[in-house]
């Protein structure tokens, strides 16, 4: 949070009850003014503790940009050239199958990883979100814990809910257009 004299503090910004004009974002271990500019996918791999997190974060923003496609593209090429030199052997043929099994199998771990760590930092800022709001229910903060038998029973209250909500909407009388408003279809 920024305070009355400008820097920046390691505490949140407290619920004040308005929305606040300027955004304050997490950056770097402080909050700041604005939000925080996203540096490459080096700079922010430097958050991560673990080596295995670093290794993951690096190689998923490598293999997500262009480099990463066209790297993989040049090394199939190759091989396709290749097939002549070798007679098309089977021995050619386990070179590719091979490693496109292995970089594979290792690349679902780190998918995998990434994916976790999304999920994770989006509930967070989903529980952060249901915090703030007065009338939110706070016990649906970790519902991602609830048993499967116990969010079927949530998601069927909202789906009454949903439906009360279109009953209502269907029995208000409806205004009449302005000349070239479009009108919504249910």
């Amino acid at each position: 949070m920024i305070s009355p004299t400008g820097k920046a503090t390691a505490e949140p910004p407290r619920d004040t009850g308005y929305v606040s004009v300027t955004r304050n974002r997490f950056c770097s271990g402080r909050w700041e003014k604005g939000g925080c500019v996203m540096g490459s996918c080096a700079q922010e791999s430097s958050s991560h503790k673990s080596w295995f997190g670093r290794a993951a974060h690096n190689t998923a923003c490598w293999t997500g940009k262009p480099g990463g496609f066209i790297s993989a593209s040049a090394i199939v090429l190759i091989w396709a050239i290749t097939g002549p030199i070798f007679g098309f052997s089977d021995t050619w043929q386990l070179v590719i199958n091979t490693g496109t099994t292995i970089v594979t199998f290792l690349m679902v771990f780190l998918i995998q990883n990434s994916q976790n760590r999304d999920t994770v930092a989006l509930h967070l800022k989903l529980d952060e979100v249901l915090r703030s709001i007065a009338d939110a229910r706070d016990n649906f903060m970790d519902i991602e814990d609830l048993e499967e038998s116990e969010l079927e029973e949530i998601r069927d209250e909202y789906r009454r809910l949903a439906a009360k909500a279109r009953e209502m909407r269907d029995d208000r009388p409806q205004r009449p257009s302005r000349p070239g408003a479009v009108q919504a279809t249910p």
